[in-house]
């Protein structure tokens, strides 16, 4: 009934930059929190920015500085500007948005499939 959609990853040489783009669709009623997590091989799914409905934004500090989360309330879309990459932002990155839909009275965690992004030194 909700899909995220990402798209925008790719292989890029360090000091690129990239604009991941993820688009929520379905029986939306309203979305609160959305953000970006990246899961490297091998390693543990990690946060990397989160924003609210109202634009207050937070990063992980690994990425503070170099990526930027945004997002349009009325197309149900979030985005994350990654400039100043490096090899170690090599990851499947995954939006995630807190929603609230048409069969439920609370909000629920929904996933996209991933996108990978490739820093190549």
């Amino acid at each position: 009934q909700v899909q995220l959609v990402e798209s925008g990853g790719g292989l890029v040489q360090a000091g690129g930059s990239l604009r991941l783009s993820c688009a929520a669709s379905g029986s939306i009623i309203r979305i609160n929190d959305m953000g970006w997590y990246r899961q490297a091989p091998g390693k543990q799914r990690e946060l990397v920015a989160t924003i609210t409905r109202g634009g207050s934004t937070y990063y992980a500090d690994s990425v503070k500085g170099r990526f930027t989360i945004s997002r349009d309330n009325a197309k149900n879309m979030v985005y994350l500007q990654m400039n100043s990459l490096k090899p170690e932002d090599t990851a499947v990155y995954y939006c995630n948005a807190k929603i609230l839909t048409v069969a439920a009275v609370i909000t629920y965690d929904f996933w996209g499939q991933g996108t990978q992004v490739t820093v190549s030194s």
